[in-house]
């Protein structure tokens, strides 16, 4: 038999669960009668959980978005994931919100039963991320905020950018969709001053302004997956071609994102990219588990060669 206050906790758990629910179906669920489920209701009223009732035969109970957020209960595999969720958003890079997470975790943590408390302490004091975000400046809440609304929301905006190099400039954009890449903040989308697909850094967006201009995106277009193309792809001081001699999965698997780009040949898999460094690219080919063909440039042939002596020199 339910004790009468976890018949209380059970309602709000069943109406946030739902949203809304016809008040009979409500009391068959807690096994009480219509009049009892009512005054549980005003109890949870009383509490300030915002719960309005639509009257009728087959009235039902909605639990409405109030200026308060609503008690929410958690199994431990949801707070665990949780936990997991707040460590990663402190690598994140977001303007003002170091002290909402400490908050967040403390009042997780305040909640819990002895034996899961363990278990996130265990977490939070093992797992350890790459904290160089510190050194690079977050992206304004205002930015990201009204730049993420307009991509879902197809919107177009007007930004203003301050570029590394060069004048400041305004254009018109449609922002496809962001991504976190690098320690950075970026979005992706239709530049209609460069008539192109242009990345901006979100930190570098000195305004922006929703016009009332809707857009229609690419279907399945990935931000995160233009981005490392893009990198991939900037022109350097030696550009090169491979021929690998395996299959596309197991180079997806090997060739990391930034070092060249894929495409499926006849013979293997063809990758370009360039480079700064043959030496530094022969050290990274050396670990391929597959066999390749330099196609171009000549001078990448040298430095393999180079670096094969130096191994051979080693394993002496």
């Amino acid at each position: 038999m339910y004790h009468p206050t976890t018949r209380v906790l059970a309602v709000l758990a069943l109406l946030q669960a739902h949203g809304r629910m016809p008040g009979p179906e409500l009391a068959q669920r807690l096994e009480v009668n219509i009049r009892t489920l009512r005054r549980y209701i005003i109890m949870l009223q009383d509490l300030g959980i915002p719960i309005e009732s639509e009257r009728g035969r087959n009235g039902a109970y909605v639990l409405s978005a109030g200026f308060k957020l609503p008690p929410m209960m958690f199994t431990n595999e949801e707070a665990l994931a949780l936990t997991v969720g707040l460590i990663s958003a402190r690598r994140l890079n977001l303007a003002d919100t170091d002290r909402a997470i400490e908050s967040a975790f403390a009042k997780l943590e305040r909640v819990m039963p002895l034996d899961l408390k363990s278990r996130v302490r265990a977490l939070t004091e093992t797992i350890t991320l790459d904290q160089s975000t510190a050194s690079s400046t977050p992206p304004s809440e205002v930015v990201l905020s009204t730049m993420s609304s307009a991509a879902q929301l197809h919107q177009r905006v007007h930004i203003g950018y301050h570029p590394t190099q060069g004048e400041d400039t305004e254009r018109d954009f449609d922002p496809y969709g962001l991504t976190y890449y690098l320690n950075k903040w970026y979005v992706v989308g239709y530049c209609h001053l460069r008539q192109d697909l242009r990345s901006f850094r979100l930190d570098r967006i000195t305004q922006i302004k929703e016009i009332n201009t809707h857009f229609e995106r690419p279907e399945g277009f990935d931000p995160l997956a233009h981005m490392m193309q893009a990198i991939a792809t900037l022109p350097r001081k030696y550009a090169f071609e491979l021929l690998l001699k395996t299959d596309i999965t197991r180079a997806q698997h090997e060739v990391f994102d930034v070092l060249g780009v894929l495409e499926a040949h006849k013979d293997g898999i063809i990758m370009r990219g360039s480079v700064e460094d043959l030496d530094w690219l022969a050290r990274q080919l050396s670990v391929f588990s597959f066999d390749f063909v330099v196609r171009e440039p000549e001078e990448l042939k040298v430095e393999l060669q180079k670096h094969s002596e130096k191994l051979a020199s080693l394993a002496k």
